[in-house]
């Protein structure tokens, strides 16, 4: 079950049986055992037709390979941009993200930015919300960088 995400996240996610994408459906699988998911989904089922994606862990650099900032928010938003562009690039969508997998130099850091993240995870992926988990680790490959986001999409054939 996912961490600190619900909150963030601010919306819930589809049903147990709802279809998200048009070019390919995911089956939320949220079973009421285990509560409400809000902002994250238990399960992501995908068609077994699709490709997938794996995107490398993306921290908050821009096209030189420089950090946008020492802001968490600013590189929370940058690696999700990242991540998006690498799923772009394989001909997908924000849809098409079946899982995400954040990690965090300071999880009360995260916390304490809840609003702000949410705010600028809404804005690149809308109101999907795939498998999630926050993850706190001690450094990342970057000292200065704060947030990397790795991703697990599922394109169409």
């Amino acid at each position: 079950m996912s961490c600190c995400t619900s909150q963030a996240f601010g919306l819930r996610a589809e049903s147990q049986f709802a279809l998200h994408s048009p070019l390919m459906p995911f089956k939320f699988i949220n079973p009421e055992s285990l509560g409400a998911a809000r902002g994250y989904a238990n399960g992501i089922l995908a068609d077994a037709g699709g490709k997938l994606l794996f995107v490398a862990g993306q921290i908050g650099w821009n096209g030189q390979q420089a950090l946008v900032g020492n802001a968490f928010v600013e590189q929370f938003d940058q690696a999700l941009a990242n991540v998006l562009t690498v799923v772009t690039a394989a001909g997908g969508t924000a849809d098409n993200v079946a899982r995400l997998v954040i990690y965090v130099t300071d999880k009360n850091e995260y916390k304490g930015h809840l609003r702000q993240v949410g705010e600028r995870y809404r804005a690149r992926m809308g109101k999907h919300f795939p498998a999630m988990v926050l993850v706190e680790v001690k450094s990342l490959l970057d000292d200065a960088a704060k947030v990397e986001i790795e991703a697990i999409a599922v394109l169409p054939a």
